[in-house]
C-alpha cells in the first residue's frame, strides 16, 4: 500500500499542483477530496463484490483473474510510458476550498483507472466464499486511506520540495514507475500463479 500511495498520478499532481500554486489548505482540501473519491470507491466495492464473493465464488475467481491481468498491464504502461505526474507550471484560476475539495473528489470518482484498480486490488486480500467480505473489504480500503493520508499529508507539506526534486531529477520519478511497475507486476504473478482463496 506504501508504493501504490507513492506512486504518482493525476490525483497527487492535482493536490501537489494546488499545494505549490495556492498554498498548503488547498492543497490538503484537494486531497481530502481524492481521499473522499477513494472512500466512495471503497464502499462501492464492499456492497458489491461481497456478494459477488458470497455468491458466486466462480465468477469471483475471474475477477481476480481479469484484475491480475490489468495489474500487468499497469506494469507495462508504468515502464512504457513513465509517470503520470506532471505538474502545472502557471498557477490555475482561483477557486474555493469546497470547489478544490470537489475537484479532487472528481478525479478520483471520475478516473476508469481508480476504479477497476479498487475493483481488482482489495479483492486480493479476500477469500472467495466468505460471508464477512464487506466488512473486511471496507477495513481493507480504511486501512488504504490512513496509509495513503500517512503519506500524502507530509507531501502537501513539503510540496514545493517534493515537486522540484521530481523536476529536477527525473530519474526520482523513473524509480517510483520501475518500483510501481515491480509491485503490481508481483501482484498480477501471485494472482495467476497461486490458486483460489
Amino acid at each position: 500500500m506504501v508504493v501504490i500511495s507513492l506512486t504518482p498520478g493525476p490525483d497527487m499532481a492535482f493536490f501537489l499542483g494546488r499545494a505549490v500554486t495556492r498554498g498548503r489548505a488547498a492543497g490538503l482540501a484537494a486531497l481530502f477530496g481524492a481521499i473522499s473519491g477513494i472512500l466512495v470507491h471503497t464502499t462501492l466495492v464492499a456492497l458489491g463484490l461481497s456478494a459477488l464473493i458470497v455468491a458466486a465464488p466462480t465468477a469471483f475467481l475471474a475477477l481476480k483473474t481479469a484484475g491480475a491481468l490489468y495489474l500487468a498491464w499497469l506494469a507495462v504502461q508504468a515502464v512504457r510510458h513513465g509517470s503520470a505526474l506532471a505538474l502545472p507550471e502557471q498557477p490555475p484560476a482561483p477557486a474555493s476550498l469546497a470547489g478544490t475539495w470537489a475537484s479532487g473528489l472528481a478525479i478520483n470518482l471520475l478516473n476508469p483507472k481508480i476504479v477497476l484498480f479498487f475493483m481488482t486490488f482489495l479483492p486480493q486480500f479476500v477469500r472467495a466464499g466468505d460471508p464477512h467480505a464487506a466488512a473486511q473489504l471496507v477495513v481493507l480500503g480504511l486501512l488504504f486511506i490512513a496509509v495513503a493520508l500517512a503519506i500524502t499529508v507530509p507531501m502537501v507539506f513539503a510540496a514545493e520540495r517534493v515537486t522540484g526534486a521530481l523536476r529536477r531529477r527525473p530519474r526520482i520519478g523513473r524509480a517510483l514507475d520501475w518500483l510501481f511497475a515491480s509491485v503490481f507486476a508481483a501482484f498480477a504473478a501471485q494472482l495467476l500463479l497461486g490458486r483460489s482463496r
